[in-house]
């Protein structure tokens, strides 16, 4: 199967599986990596009041479901590992929700081309409206970035 479909599959897995327990999918990856397959599923905790930390008993609730539901559809061919975590404090923002949920908050983005000489930027995101990205650096300047250019975005881990 097309790493798509698994993805995919999981996208609708956790559609039923996530709210009714408390879960919110972030994303799912199928990727190879040296010789081995990996199943990445990233999830966010959700509250009556928002998010919180997912525990390693909430990631191990969340891998027992998808494992039953993997070995029940058996939708991929080759040996591969599932993994299941938390997005990070180093999130990459990939959906529309990610932008607003986190508009605020400081941001890295790398670009796949140099704006201003500089193939990475830092700051405050102001947000991402019709293919624009908007973020405030360090001197108050915004920058507006055309998403096509925007190759990631990561929230920064500021210590």
């Amino acid at each position: 199967m097309a790493k798509i479909k698994v993805t995919e599959r999981i996208a609708e897995w956790m559609a039923s599986f996530g709210p009714e327990n408390g879960y919110e999918l972030s994303r799912a990856e199928f990727v190879k990596e040296a010789e081995a397959w990996y199943l990445r599923v990233y999830v966010d905790k959700l509250t009556q009041d928002g998010y919180a930390n997912m525990s390693t008993e909430d990631c191990e609730a969340v891998s027992r479901y998808l494992s039953e539901k993997l070995d029940e559809a058996d939708p991929i061919t080759q040996n591969y590992y599932l993994e299941v975590s938390s997005p990070g404090l180093d999130r990459l923002l990939i959906s529309e929700k990610d932008y607003k949920r986190f508009q605020g908050q400081v941001v890295d983005v790398s670009l796949y081309h140099p704006l201003d000489g500089k193939k990475s930027l830092q700051g405050k995101l102001n947000g991402k409206h019709d293919g624009i990205l908007t973020i405030v650096d360090d001197k108050g300047n915004e920058k507006a970035i055309p998403a096509e250019q925007v190759s990631k975005v990561r929230l920064t881990v500021i210590f």
